[in-house]
């Protein structure tokens, strides 16, 4: 099952005619569409319905929120002293409900600290076996537990950030920096600024976990 999560953070659906088109596309073919608090507001904008609503409602400006319950979208409303981000709180939504791959959107922003945690989210989902990925105007995040295979054009620009102490056996195939069997540290910068050398990348490893980050720029 295809899932969207869509957060409170910086959307840019204007950014280009391109960045709006895929945004309407991801929305009109996801099975699940779930609104954490405020991000219910983009999706308003963008004349969608979620099929859901998850949060504290601390930041949903209230006749977004009015406007919702007007059209019968369930509301799933925590306290505002929780443990768990609104966030956090959709993943598991998704999740229980079966998600096997998930988008998260408006999920990065001028807040580094849900920035931050919003990516590292993507490590226990991994985990357990679901595809998922942060997208904005400029960047898709994505995790590498075994294998992944990218597509792009030839200049495209990709970088690999390793999330934990070390990862072993990386081999990329692809790009213009191709490495065999090498093992990347956290904390170093070698995977950095690499570039799409034709229309499709391999990466694999054989332990760790590596953080796979495409620029748009």
């Amino acid at each position: 099952m295809n899932c969207i999560v869509i957060a409170g953070g910086r959307l840019d659906p204007a950014r280009t005619r391109t960045w709006h088109r895929h945004i309407h596309r991801l929305l009109k073919t996801a099975d699940l569409i779930i609104a954490a608090d405020s991000g219910a507001g983009h999706l308003k904008k963008n004349g969608v319905l979620p099929h859901v609503i998850v949060g504290d409602l601390d930041s949903i400006d209230p006749d977004t929120l009015n406007f919702f319950k007007k059209n019968k979208v369930p509301v799933q409303p925590y306290p505002r002293r929780k443990n768990r981000t609104d966030m956090e709180l959709c993943l598991d939504y998704a999740k229980n409900r079966g998600a096997t791959h998930i988008t998260m959107l408006a999920a990065t922003g001028t807040r580094l600290d849900h920035t931050l945690a919003n990516v590292l989210l993507l490590v226990p989902l991994a985990d357990a076996g679901i595809c998922v990925r942060i997208m904005d105007a400029h960047n898709e995040i994505c995790l590498v537990k075994d294998r992944l295979e990218l597509s792009g054009n030839p200049g495209d620009l990709v970088s690999l950030i390793p999330l934990t102490a070390t990862v072993t056996g990386v081999t990329l195939t692809g790009l213009s920096y191709p490495l065999r069997d090498q093992t990347l540290r956290i904390g170093t910068t070698l995977g950095i600024s690499n570039f799409f050398s034709e229309s499709a990348a391999q990466i694999s490893i054989k332990s760790g976990t590596l953080l796979v980050i495409r620029s748009m720029d």
